[in-house]
């Protein structure tokens, strides 16, 4: 677990092992969350980029009428 510092302006930076196993890049936009006590940051995708992310997802499951 790496650990980061808040600069005076609030900015930090990500670790590189991070940044290189997201393939972050400079410039690029991350949605930023609140989720409990945490904050969560995720990479904007495009529709393109997002393509087949679900694939072997299982779809067996059951599901309300109003769902199908």
């Amino acid at each position: 677990m790496e650990t980061v510092t808040l600069s005076p302006k609030f900015q930090v930076v990500i670790p590189r092992e991070i940044r290189e196993a997201l393939k972050l890049t400079a410039g690029e936009k991350l949605r930023v969350l609140r989720y409990g006590d945490r904050v969560e940051f995720m990479p904007v995708r495009t529709a393109r980029e997002m393509r087949g992310f679900l694939r072997g997802m299982d779809t067996t499951i059951e599901r309300e009428d109003d769902r199908l």
